[in-house]
């Protein structure tokens, strides 16, 4: 289902394009446009990664620095199926976690002090597997295509807020009044579906995290606890960048509490339940961090924005 959604917003993000394309200049404008911009996101998909790690400050961490959190990744790397990726630790207060790379064989995954400081042994694995499982469901090629296209329908609009469209030359039948109001409209709605796609591949990586260590529990118990974290804490680096905040696994701004057009996450709630959902059809498997006897099932907090952001420090990473 979240295959072939995805599938149909890449398809309408294609339209809008397209349609702008029709009202602006004909095919030659529209296939320059779309060259620049794929020029310019092709250079983001080589080079975000390391522009996303030095924008957060991230340091890379390996066996003989973060003993721990390295083999814990490395373990769930190999459950996944994956090539062992580049482990970083980013230096921040706030709970979160975000993988990057063009694919499996060049990823990245990061993990802030405050996730490691604050979550159970449970519940960080829970989140970085969700992380591989972005990484497995290579959510950062699809999010490039997209970000090609609503670029280049951005680009488009600008031709048409600066040089009227076609309308001077009888190429387009629905006047100047069409283009203007396609080159004001037209970016609102590439971005609501570039976000929605975003959206969507995060209820993928939520359901591979839980595939991967058999305990779904655990990532909505994490959910929770970062979310009101996040509503709480501020991350400083974010804020400046908010352009990379869908990266995150919860949003890392205040903003993004519904599930609504302009968010670039689902609502935690609708993520907890979804994963709820899944513990009876998972059968309760041990995570692969550790045995099922030694993991007590933890129940999963409250989502709001007042309380306390966990009960109690825990976990053996501080």
């Amino acid at each position: 289902m979240n295959f072939m959604r995805t599938a149909m917003l890449l398809a309408a993000l294609t339209a809008i394009f397209m349609g702008v394309g029709y009202l602006v200049g004909g095919t030659g404008g529209m296939f320059i446009a779309l060259l620049v911009a794929a020029g310019m996101n092709l250079f983001a998909y080589w080079n975000a990664d390391k522009m996303v790690l030095r924008m957060n400050g991230a340091r890379e961490v390996d066996a003989r620095t973060a003993p721990e959190f390295y083999g814990l990744v490395h373990e769930l790397a190999q459950k996944a199926g994956l090539p062992m990726p580049r482990v970083y630790v980013i230096d921040s207060p706030q709970p979160n976690a975000f993988a990057t790379g063009r694919n499996p064989e060049n990823a990245a995954v990061a993990a802030t002090t405050g996730l490691l400081r604050s979550l159970s042994h449970e519940e960080i694995a829970a989140v970085m597997a969700h992380e591989l499982g972005h990484v497995k469901n290579r959510d950062t090629l699809i999010m490039t295509i997209t970000a090609t296209i609503a670029g280049a329908v951005s680009m488009l609009a600008n031709f048409a807020l600066f040089f009227g469209g076609s309308s001077r030359d009888n190429n387009n039948p629905l006047g100047f009044v069409a283009v203007l109001i396609a080159a004001l409209v037209a970016p609102l709605a590439a971005m609501m579906v570039q976000m929605a796609v975003s959206r969507t591949r995060e209820y993928s990586a939520d359901r591979a995290a839980a595939e991967i260590t058999g305990r779904p529990s655990a990532l909505a118990s994490a959910l929770a606890r970062i979310h009101n974290a996040a509503r709480q804490i501020p991350n400083p680096a974010a804020e400046r960048n908010p352009a990379m905040a869908h990266l995150f696994i919860i949003n890392p701004l205040s903003g993004a509490r519904m599930d609504n057009l302009f968010s670039t996450h689902p609502s935690t709630e609708n993520r907890i339940a979804a994963l709820q959902a899944m513990e009876g059809e998972l059968g309760g498997r041990a995570p692969a961090s550790r045995p099922a006897a030694s993991a007590p099932r933890v129940a999963v907090p409250r989502v709001g924005r007042t309380g306390p952001a966990f009960d109690r420090p825990r976990g053996p990473w501080g």
